[in-house]
């Protein structure tokens, strides 16, 4: 009884402590996304970044940099490379044929925001 109780004791305060751990973690990640997101771009210089190996994006005006994300994409790049270099919310919201992205895919976004699109 003495081995139950001791292991159920280290099994709470490890699981305690591990999502202790993930709290910090996650909030050390949304400070550093708060930190970069601080620049304004013009549409001219999100321009300049057109291809599937530096691919920007202008997403409800916010400035993304999915060149790491395209690959990755369950389609094939040559889907998201005519949005490279625009502003593409269009394609977010309507993937082409009219249905919108998911709500996971729209989270997604945050781990590539650079900051906001001047006016």
């Amino acid at each position: 009884m003495k081995k139950l109780c001791y292991t159920a004791f280290v099994a709470f305060w490890s699981s305690i402590a591990t999502l202790l751990a993930l709290h910090v973690l996650a909030a050390e990640k949304e400070a550093t996304s708060a930190t970069t997101a601080k620049q304004s771009y013009t549409l001219a210089e999100v321009a300049r970044h057109n291809t599937q190996d530096d691919c920007w994006m202008v997403i409800e005006g916010q400035v993304y940099d999915i060149s790491a994300y395209v690959e990755r994409h369950p389609t094939p790049p040559s889907v998201l490379a005519p949005w490279c270099g625009r502003e593409a919310t269009e394609g977010m919201r309507t993937k082409g044929y009219g249905r919108d992205h998911s709500p996971n895919a729209w989270s997604m976004l945050s781990d590539y925001l650079m900051g906001t699109l001047e006016e």
